[in-house]
This record gives structure tokens, sequence and C-alpha cells, in this order.
């Protein structure tokens, strides 16, 4: 189930690719329309299951649904828009590989304001992580920047805006179940960004059956079969194990924009992704308890 859903990501990443490059479809409608849509379909699923009457109470106070608002608009809607803004920008394997530095800010984050300092195996965690940006960002010479300054900020940014909401979401799924956490970040999200770009407000005379039929891959096989296979996944396995597993997220984006959109990618960039995916799979399996612990909450709403 992990494995399916870490490659489902990967794959509708590239599927975006094609659409903003190919067919034009602009940006802030598709996250529009994906995070409305996949947002209205998790509260039906929760509405459905044994804890309904967990979906309105975070409307009963107004803290909750002040948490819900920050949530979803700088958590969810920025994660989303940041690293669909850096696929348009660059390519979906860059962007997907810069998006899980993620943990880099979460460490920062324990450093900074709990002052918790990191241990050598963090640091070496870090090092990778720069190692391997470079690598990916340059195909190893500083010469040769391999994708725009403009995609990789947006790439950052979205690294930054997972590391928000990794660390944001935690309270909140202490108190509410996790599709619910989800699905209102989503709505929020959706209808926060929906005052600057309508979902109604597109042209789709131009769009063939392969336009719509990515447009639903992105938002069913991208958004929500994925989010509820890694949510549902944790009754079979602990947070560590789907940590590793969504590995497979970064692999399938970069084999996908190699082999289907023809992406170039270097040897020294092979590298580099290989490093980053080294660290995460080195913050996961470290065995004592430290600031790296945080990253695995990542594993526990989903990125």
């Amino acid at each position: 189930m992990v494995i399916t859903a870490a490659a489902l990501w990967g794959l509708s990443g590239t599927a975006a690719q094609n659409l903003f490059q190919d067919a034009g479809v602009e940006i802030d409608w598709l996250v529009t329309v994906r995070l409305i849509v996949s947002g209205i379909i998790f509260l039906v699923m929760a509405l459905l299951g044994k804890k309904r009457q967990m979906v309105f109470d975070v409307l009963k106070n107004k803290y909750s649904i002040f948490q819900f608002a920050i949530f979803g608009v700088i958590g969810m809607l920025g994660v989303q828009y940041t690293y669909f803004a850096a696929i348009d920008e660059g390519n979906a394997a860059v962007a997907t590989l810069l998006q899980y530095i993620a943990p880099i800010f979460i460490l920062a984050y324990f450093l900074i304001f709990l002052r918790k300092i990191p241990s050598l195996f963090e640091i070496f965690a870090v090092f990778l992580t720069l190692l391997g940006t470079f690598l990916l960002l340059t195909n190893g010479s500083a010469e040769n920047l391999t994708v725009s300054g403009m995609a990789v900020t947006w790439g950052i940014i979205s690294a930054f805006s997972l590391a928000f909401y990794t660390l944001y979401s935690e309270k909140l799924v202490k108190q509410f179940d996790s599709i619910i956490v989800v699905g209102w970040g989503m709505l929020i999200g959706g209808v926060a960004i929906s005052f600057l770009q309508s979902p109604f407000s597109v042209t789709i005379s131009s769009w063939g059956i392969k336009e719509y039929l990515l447009i639903i891959f992105v938002i069913l096989f991208g958004t929500v079969i994925p989010f509820y296979l890694f949510i549902d996944s944790l009754r079979f396995v602990n947070s560590k194990i789907t940590s590793l597993l969504s590995c497979t997220e970064p692999l399938s984006a970069v084999l996908a924009s190699v082999l289907w959109l023809g992406v170039p990618f270097g040897i020294w960039q092979a590298a580099g992704t290989l490093c980053i995916i080294a660290m995460v799979f080195l913050l996961t399996l470290k065995p004592k308890k430290s600031a790296a612990d945080a990253v695995k909450k990542e594993a526990d709403i989903a990125t």
C-alpha cells in the first residue's frame, strides 16, 4: 500500500508536468480543482465511517477553526502550489527531490526553537542532503545549473512548506482522525485559492481525451487513492517502515520523467538523487531518539 501510494505520487507529478508544458493547463486551476475535489471526497469518506461526528467537531470552536485555516492555507495549499510551481518551472523529478530536503528544515526548527543540538549522525545527513542537492541541480559542475533558478526557488519553498505542514499537523492528528485532517486541510486550501482562481474559469476547447484522463489521474490516482492507501497502511506497519518505503516517490518521479517525458538526467544527478534518498533512510533508521525523530512524523500525514 505504501509503495503504491508513493509511486502514484511520483507519477502524478510527471502527469502534472505534461499538463503544464504540453496542454497549457494553469497551475492555479489544477491546484484549486485538485484540493477542492479531493477534500470533498475525503470528508464524505469520513462521514461514511465510524467517526463521522468528528468531521463537525472541527467547527465547534474558533480555535480549532483557526488551526485548520492555518494548516489548510499555509500547510496544505502551500505544499501543493509550490510543488506544482517547481514542476512548471523545472520538471517533476527535480521538484520531488527538492521537496525531500524538508527534514533539514525540521532539524533546523529543533535546533533554533527547541534548542536541541543535532548529533553527528544528523550533521552527516545534512551534508548528504546539501551534496545531493548540489549534484542534482548542477550535474557535478557549478557552472551548469540544470534547471532554472526559479525552479530551485519554488522547490526549496516547497520543502519548507512540507516541513511546516509536517510539524503543524502533529497536534491536529492527535485530536482528529488523519483522514479528517487531510480532508479539511485540502478543502480549506482549495476554497482559499479559489478566490484567486475560480475552478469554473478554464478554457477546455483545446483539450482532448488525454488531457481529461491526466487531470482525473492527478486528482484521483495522484491524490485521493495514494493518501487513503498511505493513511490506511499505518494499521499494518509502523511509521518507520512507511518512511522507508515512501522513498519510492522520488524514484518513480525520476524514472517517469526520464522514460515518459525524456527529461535529461546525468550520472552526477543520479548520484545526487541517491544522496537525498540515503538521507531519508539514515534519519528513519537512526535508533536513538533525537531531533531526527520529528522527520518520522511525516509518515502520519503523508507529503
